[in-house]
Formats: structure tokens, sequence, C-alpha cells
């Protein structure tokens, strides 16, 4: 062999070499395909399971052939042939389960039970077959149908740990534990392998008086043969229907979540959603309208593999459907503890915040800004003050809505006499209409800026008091529908201030009716929204007149009609606040008007004003300024 030769086969080697090493896969896609090998071997164990216990049914009915397993002649028990071979039934189901469960082979069979821990709040039922959750009860609440109230279906999901032993890949909801009781808030569950010294051990404790279950997962024993970061927490559940209305309970449900890092964040709550958890997370909570699942770290879920997703539910039993795939920050060769906290509570305020987890009251949506600055500082202070005195929440409601308007008292009186100085010019504003009524509309401007410098007028005056007071109303708008506490309290004709009131309410679909209104008809937003009529036609009595403006006049009677169909379905204690902020407007506008505000006295103190000269403000010489410099302009 020439060298040539020689060089060509070392590089066809270097180059094979280096393809080769190219297209190997990663350690991660390595995991993946080991992964799916166990898999599918995993299924082919249980289905030769399947035919084997198969076979050993069909012997107990007297059959003589079960698929490709037939029993032996009479009188050799426990002998079945499959695809051929004569084996010992017990035989095959003992050697099948040793190769899916390796050292668990001990925890494979055995007789499912539940076991209960509860304290003042919670009752918890656990499963000892998966040493899963099976139901989750708040003791102090009910449905809207005065039933036992669950977090989740019972048994509707996945629940399990999950880890790889060697190649097999073992999951808790797979294996049979035995129960100790820690009293009656705890119990500690264990599942048994060949060896004495290696179990995985299961631990559940409530808190003695609160909404928290401590969980532990252990595997003693086991730390040279199982990988701690490979270890996962899979949890799947389906929310239960528990209000009145259940598409406002399905609109308000969400899993969220929060980084280390970041602020807390959330999934789609209007449709299916998922996300690849992208940091180290502290938790993940599955968020029912008024409850919630929560899952607590102090360590952090792992990024890597974590994931979270939602999917909306059509039947009228279910919200929707919550899943979280959940590693945990582990390195290779250590121990495998992993500890968390579950949050198995009601969505109130003061409860959250009390739990010191970062964040975790946001759970309940107060409004972006200053709008659940308003809530947090303003509102909910007042609210649970009031709610100390044990009254009806109408009367709650009647009497946070009248400390309110006191504290904004000063603002509205403020709005009110700016309206009033500057709706008491018509005389001379009719005067600048009638003369530029043909005319440019600059030089109009002009003059009714002139007009109000020297009447001494701002026309700003009045919105500032109107902003601030915007924030109020909105907050208010986030604040009612996140209220636990006015779940199932009644007040008057309606059943729930959470939800909807109704005087008429029917099945099927009416043409337009059930479009405009879905299926019943709300007292309280008929009265709203006739309120705000009302209140709409005597304020257009006190603000100025506005020229040219006639679609703003048409706006302002539109608005009370599209919040009658928009706030139908919406919660009751919401539409009854603003009623009652409505009448109260219009009896402060009576009162000041009647009262408090001298027109005559106002009128004549702007006479004054214009007969006195007055110097400019800069603000006023600039816009005279852009003025002028327009009008030549447009003379160009």
């Amino acid at each position: 062999m020439d060298r040539n030769s020689i060089i060509g086969f070392v590089l066809i080697a270097a180059i094979l070499g280096v393809y080769t090493w190219y297209t190997m896969p990663n350690a991660e896609e390595q995991a993946r395909i080991q992964y799916v090998q166990d898999s599918l071997a995993n299924v082919e164990i249980q289905r030769q399971a399947k035919e084997a216990e198969q076979a050993l049914k069909a012997k107990e009915a007297g059959s003589t052939s079960t698929g490709t397993a037939t029993l032996a002649p009479a009188g050799m028990d426990s002998i079945l042939v499959v695809n051929g071979d004569t084996l010992n039934a017990d035989s095959v189901r003992r050697a099948l389960e040793g190769q899916r469960f390796g050292i668990f082979q001990a925890s494979s069979t055995g007789k499912a039970e539940e076991v209960v821990i509860e304290n003042e709040r919670l009752q918890v039922a656990i499963n000892t077959y998966g040493a899963r959750p099976a139901l989750i009860r708040l003791k102090e609440y009910q449905t809207y149908h005065k039933t036992p109230l669950y977090l989740a279906d019972p048994d509707s999901g996945n629940y399990e740990f999950r880890f790889f032993l060697g190649k097999n890949d073992i999951s808790t909801k797979d294996l049979h534990f035995t129960a100790e009781m820690l009293g009656t808030t705890g119990v500690r569950l264990k599942a048994a392998t060949t060896d004495p010294a290696k179990f995985l051990r299961i631990t559940y404790q409530l808190d003695t008086a609160n909404y928290f279950m401590d969980v532990r997962a252990e595997l003693v024993g086991l730390e040279d043969e199982v990988d701690a970061g490979s270890t996962v927490f899979n949890w799947e559940i389906s929310g239960l229907s528990n209000e009145k209305y259940r598409k406002g309970e399905q609109d308000k449900s969400s899993v969220y979540y929060k980084y280390f890092s970041a602020d807390r964040e959330y999934l789609s709550e209007t449709s299916e959603d998922s996300k690849k958890l992208e940091g180290k997370t502290n938790w993940v909570a599955f968020k029912q309208d008024f409850f919630t699942i929560g899952l607590v770290s102090a360590e952090g879920f792992a990024s890597n593999g974590s994931e979270i997703a939602i999917t909306p539910l059509t039947d009228s039993a279910h919200t929707k459907h919550y899943s979280a795939k959940l590693f945990f920050e582990k390195e290779r060769g250590a121990k495998v503890d992993l500890p968390f906290r579950m949050y198995l509570g009601p969505n109130h305020y003061g409860t959250l915040r009390r739990t010191e987890i970062a964040q975790f009251d946001k759970i309940i949506d107060l409004g972006w800004g200053i709008f659940g600055w308003m809530n947090k500082w303003l509102v909910i202070p007042i609210f649970n003050w009031l709610d100390g005195w044990k009254w009806s929440y109408g009367i709650i409601i009647l009497v946070l809505t009248i400390a309110i308007k006191l504290l904004l008292m000063p603002l509205t009186y403020k709005n009110f006499v700016s309206s009033a100085r500057m709706r008491l010019l018509k005389p001379e504003m009719d005067v600048i209409n009638e003369k530029y009524k043909d005319g440019d509309m600059l030089k109009k401007q002009q003059a009714t800026m002139d007009l109000y410098r020297k009447a001494g007028v701002n026309p700003a005056s009045g919105c500032l008091p109107m902003l601030v007071q915007m924030p109020v109303l909105f907050a208010m708008f986030k604040f009612f529908p996140s209220s636990i506490e006015l779940r199932q309290e009644k007040f008057l004709w309606a059943d729930d201030l959470s939800t909807y009131d109704s005087i008429i309410s029917w099945v099927g679909d009416i043409p337009l009716l059930s479009f405009a209104f879905g299926n019943h008809i709300s007292l309280f937003t008929i009265l709203m929204a006739a309120s705000t009529m009302i209140y709409t036609a005597i304020n257009s009595k006190q603000m100025p007149q506005q020229q040219g403006m006639p679609s703003m006049k048409l706006m302002m009677y539109l608005f009370p009609v599209m919040m009658l169909f928009f706030m139908n379905s919406l919660p009751a204690g919401l539409s009854y606040y603003y009623l009652l902020a409505n009448v109260i407007s219009i009896l402060q506008m009576t009162v000041m008007k009647s009262w408090f505000v001298n027109e005559d006295k106002i009128r004549a103190e702007l006479l004054l004003n214009m007969k006195t000269p007055k110097k400019k403000s800069k603000w006023q010489q600039r816009l005279e300024d852009m003025q002028k410099q327009q009008q030549a302009t447009r003379r160009r």
C-alpha cells in the first residue's frame, strides 16, 4: 500500500469519526432515548403481565385458552402455555414485576386503603395505593348547592413522584404503601424494597390550624442508585364547579407561578395554555375562583424540564384541568429528600398575605398600578374594619360607600364649584358662539380662553378632582369580584353577592334576549343603570354647555345602556355598590346646590373679575402664542 492510499484511508477514518461525533446525541437526548426505551420495555412487561393474569382468570372460569396464553392439561395447577412455552403463572408474574419494579417489587402488590388526616380547617384523605391525596375538603366552606367543598375532583388526575432506579422507571402511583399515623394531623407512608435498609418514605403533615400541608418524599439508602436531579413530581387535577355561575368561575381560574427573581405571572384565563418554566420557581398555584392549591418550595423548583399547563373543560361539573411537572434542584449523588408545602385554602387577601410567601397574595387580582394600590391601602382596610362589626354585608357595602364618598367629598365639592363657575359664564359664551358661529374656530377658541382668563376660571380645575376619583371606581371593579367575603352572602333578593342576582331567569335560548343577557336579568344591574341615567341627566345640567359636540351628549346617555348588558352577569355586590354611589352622588349634588354653593355670589365674583385687569399666566401666554402662530401659518 502506497503513501497516498494510507493518507486516503486516514482522511476517510477522520471524516467518519468527526461525523459520528457530530451526530452523536448529547446527554439530554441520550436520557430521552433511554426514557423512551425503558417506557416501551415497561409497556411490553405490562402487556405480558396482563396476558398472564387473563390466562389465570380464564382458568378459574373454566376456559381452555385466552389469546396467546393457553392452559396446560388438567392437574397441572398454575401452569401456563405462553406462546408455546410452558411456564408457572406465579413465577411469570413475579419475574415480570421484578423486571418492572426492581427492588420495589415488594410494594407492587397490596390492598388500597384510605387514611384521613385533619385539622380545624382541612380534611385530607390519603390513598395508600400511590400515597396520593384522594380527597381534599375545606371544612369551613360549602358549594353553592350546600354540599361539601372539595378543592379538586377526587382521583381526577395523575399524582406521582417519579424517578429512575437503574433502568427502572419507578412511579409512586404504581406502589402500595403502609401507613403510620402521626396523630390526627399527619401520616407517614412507606414503600418497602427487598432490602429493609432501602425504602421510599412520603410524609404528609397538616399545620395545626391553618391551610398548609407539609409534604416530604425521601428515598432512604438509595443515594448511589437514584439520580436525585432526575426526580420529578407530577400532579394533574380537574377543578370542580362550586359556584352559582360556572362561566364566571371558569374565567377567573388559571395557573399562577413566581420565579425567585421576578414578579408573579399566570397562564391564560380564557384559553388552553402551557409554559416551560424558565427560571428557578418559588411557587406554582392551581387557582380557582375563590380557592387555590399552591405548591411552595423554599429551595425552588428547577427550570430544566419543569412545565405547567391549563385546559378549559366543557362539561358542567368542572372548570379547568390543571397540570404541573416539577423537577427539583438536586445534584447527582445527593440524598433524595424532596420537601415542599401545599397551600390548600381560600383566596382571602389577608390569609394569603399572612403566609409571608413572596407575592402569594397576588393570586388575587386587585388591579394593576394605582388601582391595586387603592384596594390594598384604602378599600380593603376599611372593608375589614367594617367586617369586624359582624353586620350584614349589604349594610357593610352601604357604609363602605358612604365612607369613601366622605373621603372624596372635598374633591367632589371642588369639582362641583368649578363646573358651576364655567356654567355661569353662559351669557358671555353665547355671545362668543354667536359671533363666531360661521367664523374661524381658532379665533373662537382664543376668545373663549380670554374669557376664562378674565373671569378667573381654570377649565382644567374640574378635571383633576375627577381624575383622582376614577382610580377608586376602577379599584371597586376589581375588589368586589375577588372578595371571598361576599361568597354566598345574601342581601335583599340576592342569594349570593359574589355573583349575579336575578329576578327573571330562563332555560334555553331566546333570540336576542339570550344574546344580550344570557339566561337571566339582574335587578341590581337594572337599578344601577337607571340610577346612572338619572345621575347623568342631573349632572349634565350642572356642566357648561358644549357647542358642536352632539355625539358627546349621546355617549353620556348610551353608556348606562351599555352597562345594563355588560354588568348583567357581574357580582351583585358590584352593581349594588355602583347603585349606592350614584344615589349618594345625586344627594351630594342636590345638597351642595341647595345649601353650600351660592350661584348668585359666584356670578357676581365672575363679573367683578372680568372688570379687574389680570396678568396672563405663562401657560395662557404660551397657548395664545401658539394660536397666533397657527393663525399666521393659515394666512400664508
